[in-house]
């Protein structure tokens, strides 16, 4: 508690000693972020007059179906190494969650778990996709295993890349980066809502890779620029200050996944330690279980050539094909 405290003062005496109003920033108009942001791939779902959905849609019509779902505060930009892996062979979709990326806001009061189930769904039953592998990374990870409980008959596959939502123990300390500490503190939030936190964003993504040097200014310049979409700083905040009251998972819930299921977890995870992902394995039945040496909370980013090839043997061996195949040795260990 003490060295919370002490983040919170020195970040509000950084903020006193450059000028609040040198530092704070506004929102960017959806229209101008899509100039930016979009491609010729972007669909939009209409939830209404005011609710759109951002995805893509990409790769042969008729191929099996891969639905891909990102973490907290990041868009469906995270996937692009991914998307060109897969897409000669897979027909991959992506959509950035409600209040996140290109997407428009829900109800922040009720953004979660539940909000991005619903989201998910609505975007498969519009394209009329009745069964497909699922696959989240951190938040969308939690989503992905909330959608597995909800609607089991749906999902052919499903692929938790360090996901969200075992809790934390107290012996496990706390080693997230600063800004995501931060945000979980109320007088921080309101402090911080409306200022430029790219300063705070670099450090967050450089601690989310065991490699900083995938880190680019790019990144970081989309990080800090898609969250100042109009809502999006509220939803932001909404989702940081509603932890608590998450769903958390235990091994009883997840014992009900029947659903072959690959857990992909960096160790050197700063953000969700590994030990979750481990855990995740020996809940969910079956489940076969990727651990990446000196790799961080993206394996997807990080390593994506390795991460997309142990997905494409899971998808061969567990979903698609023999169920009895082991998958193909390719360094991580299990």
């Amino acid at each position: 508690m003490i060295r919370r405290l002490l983040a919170v003062i020195v970040t509000l005496g950084v903020i006193l000693g450059a000028g609040w109003l040198t530092l704070r920033r506004g929102d960017i108009p959806f229209e101008q972020l899509e100039s930016v942001y979009a491609n010729a791939d972007s669909r939009y779902l209409a939830f209404g007059d005011d609710m759109r959905v951002h995805f893509r849609d990409v790769g042969p019509r008729d191929g099996k179906v891969i639905v891909l779902v990102h973490g907290f505060s990041a868009s469906l930009h995270t996937w692009e190494d991914w998307v060109d892996n897969l897409k000669r062979d897979y027909r991959v979709i992506t959509l950035d969650l409600p209040g996140h990326g290109l997407s428009r806001c829900m109800d922040n009061n009720e953004i979660g778990p539940a909000q991005f189930v619903e989201t998910i769904n609505r975007v498969v039953n519009t394209l009329e996709i009745e069964h497909f592998t699922l696959a989240g990374n951190s938040m969308g990870g939690a989503a992905a295993w909330n959608y597995a409980l909800a609607h089991p008959d749906r999902l052919e596959g499903l692929v938790l890349i360090d996901a969200a939502g075992w809790p934390r123990t107290e012996v496990e300390g706390d080693s997230r980066p600063l800004v995501f500490r931060l945000l979980e503190i109320g007088l921080a939030r309101r402090v911080m809502q409306d200022l430029d936190l790219s300063t705070l964003i670099k450090g967050g993504l450089e601690d989310s890779f065991g490699d900083p040097s995938f880190v680019t200014d790019e990144m970081v310049e989309r990080y800090a620029t898609l969250a100042r979409a109009p809502c999006h700083r509220e939803a932001l905040l909404a989702l940081t200050s509603s932890r608590d009251e998450r769903r958390v998972a235990t091994p009883e819930q997840l014992a009900s996944i029947t659903t072959p299921t690959l857990v992909m977890h960096g160790e050197l995870d700063n953000l969700i330690p590994a030990e979750h992902g481990r855990q995740f394995a020996a809940a969910i039945p079956g489940a076969d279980l990727k651990l990446y040496p000196g790799v961080g909370h993206l394996p997807h980013e990080e390593i994506a050539d390795l991460s997309a090839s142990d997905l494409r043997a899971f998808l061969t061996t567990r979903v698609h094909g023999v169920q009895d195949v082991a998958l193909e040795d390719t360094g991580a260990t299990n």
